[in-house]
């Protein structure tokens, strides 16, 4: 899950967004409202909505961005409520590192591999497919 292409960002950030995040819309997005009532949205894989609801909807989100895909989504690394999501999505095997996002000595490559080894969450399916290959299914 690009927890995936947005949660797993470890480089240098352009802007913080903070606020609260009031929708979880299906894994593949998460909306975050700010003071001054503006809406922003996080790309996730469906698979991760309900633990990613778990995680932060309704709590205080910061969204630490580098870039906006094509879509102007938003990529970035997120924290609600003080805890690192895209860690915890990981290590519930809710997400998948994006390459194109994560540096290759990332520790959030860890958290994949502990997943996929015990199979837990989407690596018990033999299956899984990325989140951006399954994108470019669809379209």
């Amino acid at each position: 899950m690009a927890l995936l292409s947005a949660l797993a960002i470890t480089c240098a950030f352009a802007e913080t967004i903070s606020g609260t995040v009031t929708k979880v819309i299906d894994g593949d997005r998460l909306v975050v409202r700010d003071a001054a009532n503006k809406r922003y949205k996080q790309p996730f894989f469906i698979e991760a909505s309900q633990s990613l609801a778990e995680l932060c909807h309704g709590k205080e989100a910061k969204v630490e961005w580098s870039e906006r895909d094509a879509k102007k989504r938003y990529i970035g690394y997120v924290t609600c409520a003080g805890k690192d999501a895209n860690a915890e999505q990981l290590k519930r095997g809710m997400a998948w590192a994006s390459p194109r996002s994560t540096k290759p000595t990332s520790g959030l490559y860890e958290l994949e591999t502990y997943a996929r080894l015990r199979r837990i969450g989407l690596w018990a399916d033999d299956n899984a497919i990325a989140p951006w290959q399954w994108g470019a299914q669809k379209r």
